[in-house]
């Protein structure tokens, strides 16, 4: 039976970062990897939890898990993203730490993905090729997963590709509450870089309280960089200040040609809200250089030295979301706040 709960499930996760606003309990294990364990530290603090970091590596480039506490009977919730650079890596780590956890008698994992690699690989668009988001999921399972949450899953029909609970949760919940204390949003267009993002860029639009959408239409090159050039745009942007929506930062050329095409059609001051910054190649130098003012980006994946500091980046923690779903999922909570 679990002991007294201190909470405030009414405090909203983007602006209450205080671990007395969050629940306090004791029969389960926060277990967390190398490739954000910054994150994982951050969610531990809300729920006054240090997470394990079990991840052993031998000379040999082999990875073994050593969790430190007891797991039976308990529930284990890891927390990893699959990201670059060492996305193959990150994920062997993360069915390595599965596979310790069921066999040291978990009674249940969750798997925590804030960054999901092979995401984008979610059908087979070509012929004999994987579809490797498909087979990422089933290896999570397969090894003992009982469920996976993912941010802002590029595809979200990739629930439907393994049986057991998938949650899919919005960054949205903390990058709007910034964005509305940054910016005027009374002359405000959301702005989707492409046709594919568009319901994400009206779930954007909602939260901000704002009416005026504007779609970029792309032609996007089928090759393994994925490029793309901006064609023409719906919508008016003329007068008005535009904000940029997308789930994924790769090198940051959709983002800067769809900025400039907004400012070629007469927008005023142009920003950019992204859930996964990978800010590749010449993404931050290409960024600089363009007429974007600020990139809103979270923590879902561990950010170098150069993102940090960089004057155009503002990193916004999902820490506090996270550990609000992580409780809710414990104590048998609906995550409907967090899916809308």
């Amino acid at each position: 039976m679990l002991p007294d709960l201190e909470q405030n499930i009414g405090a909203s996760p983007q602006t209450d970062h205080h671990p007395e606003t969050v629940l306090r309990f004791n029969d389960f294990e926060l277990i967390t990897g190398q490739s954000n364990p910054q994150l994982a530290r951050e969610v531990g603090k809300l729920l006054e939890h240090v997470p394990d970091e079990p991840i052993i590596l031998f000379t040999d480039g082999e990875v073994k898990a050593k969790i430190s506490h007891n797991l039976r009977r308990r529930h284990a919730v890891v927390i990893q993203s699959t990201s670059p650079p060492h996305v193959n890596d990150y994920i062997m780590e993360t069915l390595i730490m599965i596979d310790a956890a069921r066999r040291a008698s978990a009674d249940e994992i969750t798997v925590v993905l804030p960054y999901f690699g092979y995401a984008r690989q979610d059908k087979k668009d070509q012929p004999r090729v994987p579809i490797s988001a498909s087979l990422v999921a089933n290896l999570l399972t397969m090894t003992g997963a009982n469920r996976i949450v993912t941010i802002d899953i590029h595809a979200e029909q990739a629930q439907g590709y393994v049986l057991d609970p998938w949650d899919n949760i919005y960054a949205s919940h903390a990058v709007v509450p910034v964005i509305k204390n940054d910016i005027d949003t009374s002359n405000l267009v959301v702005v989707s870089p492409d046709v594919g993002a568009t319901k994400r860029t009206a779930k954007y639009a909602e939260a901000l309280g704002v009416t005026n959408l504007a779609v970029v239409y792309k032609e996007r090159e089928i090759t393994p960089n994925s490029k793309s050039k901006a064609l023409f745009l719906i919508g008016d942007v003329e007068g008005k200040d535009a904000l940029i929506t997308d789930d994924l930062l790769k090198t940051g050329g959709t983002l800067v040609d769809a900025a400039e095409m907004l400012v070629s059609k007469g927008a005023k001051r142009i920003y950019a809200a992204v859930t996964h910054g990978l800010f590749l190649e010449d993404a931050l130098t290409d960024i600089e250089k363009s007429s974007i003012e600020k990139v809103y980006v979270t923590d879902t994946i561990a950010h170098r030295h150069e993102v940090k500091n960089n004057p155009k980046i503002q990193i916004i923690s999902i820490a506090p979301m996270l550990a609000e779903a992580i409780q809710r999922i414990h104590t048998g909570e609906g995550l409907t706040d967090l899916f809308t």
